[in-house]
């Protein structure tokens, strides 16, 4: 397909398509729901990698139902929003997380909403989300995360005046350690932030349809040895507990890992959640786009651009209601050991945590009618239904 050629987006009736300009220098393609009828309180849905705004259709109509104008956009980086610098040598900056956040504020702003009843997000999206509702809690009014934790800005040193003498020595880096482990690991995360990344996934030898294909079923629920637990500690042993889908193996990339994993015809038949005209489009946008706005992102994640203004925030909580969803097949819950303890004390009014059978990361289209239910629940609990 040329590279300005946009295909035909089956989305189901009552959902519609359309680009706004966020002022931040996105036109930013968004899908909505509810738009009907003027002055119904927003929520804005931010998806996660290797997503899109399409990841929420099966979410956006419930939650119209109930009296909402539902919102969610391709992120910079992603899907047929334009504006973004995705050479690994051009605009980093503009890809960290504050901005990535003032890219939402610009949207619904542009949309008419100085608030909007809750900001909802998965996976990088929970990140975002937090960082809105971190500066902005008089915008984002409620926050639900869906499977990725929030555990708070950076930290910066306290009361350390003349405790660690000088010269003292540094903690061993984790990638270090996990270098160092007698069968080498390597965070993926690290991997996505690589130069060689964006090919890895978007040349594979498998294909990209396929590589999609073994890389949504390896971390779904389908793959039955998805049984995730919390770690004991944040060391390379405990780390190397977790599927090479995050702890990858040394000298493979994302495209190798994922290949074995690949679910046989039967099981991509018996796939109710992403049928394969779902999938085609998530490969055929990517194939058009590439993965070079992630890699970005994930970028600023692995190095210090960003960190200064994220650490303005250390020590602050988020006092808004909140709500935490995940997968109970899902690894992402526990891959950070101690995450899920510090987001219950980062986020002060978290009185929602659910962990949902029957699905692994991709949550909200592996079980969309049990994350509906809670998502309306906890809108309703918080003072927020609609209906």
């Amino acid at each position: 397909m040329p590279a300005n050629r946009l295909q035909e987006l089956d989305l189901p009736q009552g959902i519609r398509t359309r680009f706004v300009e966020n002022h931040n220098g996105l036109s930013m393609h968004v899908l909505e729901a509810g738009y009907e009828t003027p002055g119904r309180p927003a929520l804005l849905l931010l998806h996660g990698f290797p997503e899109l705004a399409y990841s929420w259709r099966k979410t956006m109509l419930p939650l119209a139902a109930a009296g909402y104008h539902v919102i969610a956009p391709d992120q910079r980086g992603y899907g047929r929003t334009t504006g973004w610098d995705g050479d690994y040598d051009g605009d980093l900056a503009s890809f960290r997380t504050h901005n990535m956040a003032r890219d939402a504020l610009g949207l619904i702003m542009a949309m008419g909403y100085r608030e909007v009843a809750a900001v909802i997000g998965h996976d990088v999206g929970s990140f975002v989300a937090s960082y809105c509702t971190l500066a902005r809690p008089d915008v984002f009014r409620r926050m639900a995360l869906l499977s990725v934790p929030f555990e708070g800005p950076p930290a910066l040193p306290f009361a350390t005046l003349g405790e660690a003498p000088a010269g003292s020595p540094a903690a061993p880096d984790i990638h270090d350690q996990l270098a160092a482990l007698p069968r080498p690991r390597k965070d993926s995360l690290r991997h996505f932030a690589s130069r060689e990344a964006n090919d890895d996934m978007l040349h594979c030898e498998q294909g990209l349809n396929n590589f999609f294909r073994a890389y949504y079923h390896f971390k779904s629920a389908d793959w039955k040895q998805n049984r995730p637990h919390p770690l004991a500690s944040f060391t390379a042993s405990e780390l190397a507990k977790i599927p090479t889908y995050y702890m990858m193996n040394m000298d493979e990339g994302m495209a190798v890992t994922v290949a074995p994993q690949m679910p046989s015809p039967q099981e991509i038949a018996a796939c109710r959640w992403l049928p394969e005209a779902e999938l085609a489009y998530y490969s055929q946008e990517f194939g058009r786009t590439t993965f070079k706005g992630a890699v970005q992102w994930f970028r600023c994640q692995m190095g210090s651009i960003g960190r200064t203004e994220l650490e303005l925030f250390s020590g602050q909580t988020i006092d808004v209601p909140s709500c935490f969803i995940s997968g109970s097949s899902d690894w992402a819950t526990y891959r950070k050991p101690g995450a899920v303890e510090k987001m219950r004390t980062v986020c002060t009014r978290m009185d929602h945590f659910h962990l949902v059978d029957g699905a692994g990361h991709w949550i909200q289209q592996e079980q969309p009618d049990r994350v509906n239910e809670l998502l309306l629940a906890f809108l309703e609990s918080s003072g927020m239904c609609s209906a």
